[in-house]
């Protein structure tokens, strides 16, 4: 079982970025591919991205692309997401946790941390 624990979050102004991290300790976090998820007050759990074990196959949510990176660093078992250009839409807590690509569903063993919040304002 690996354990992932979401930080970085925090208020931005519209337009602004943020670079969130997912930390894993255990020793197989380098053999799963890790999503990234967000909820938002009254809304549901959506997929923002995702990234396979190597880091060499990236997914985002259609919302995303072009503002959102997603890079992982094995020898760190730290997965990160970098969030530029960010809009009100986005604010929403921050979830990481083990999936499946190319799709970004998670795994039947997944388990949500605590995530971390991002809010943007107008």
């Amino acid at each position: 079982q690996v354990r992932l624990v979401e930080s970085g979050g925090g208020l931005v102004q519209a337009g602004g970025s943020l670079r969130l991290s997912c930390a894993a300790s255990g020793s197989i976090f380098r053999i799963n591919a890790i999503g990234w998820f967000r909820q938002a007050p009254g809304k549901q759990r959506e997929g923002v991205s995702c990234i396979s074990t190597d880091g060499g196959n990236t997914y985002y949510a259609e919302s995303v692309k072009g503002r959102f990176t997603i890079s992982r660093d094995n020898g760190k078992s730290t997965v990160y997401l970098q969030m530029n250009s960010l809009k009100p839409e986005d604010t929403a807590i921050y979830h990481c946790t083990t999936v499946r690509v190319p799709h970004c569903i998670p795994t039947l063993d997944h388990s949500w941390g605590q995530g971390t919040q991002v809010t943007v304002s107008s």
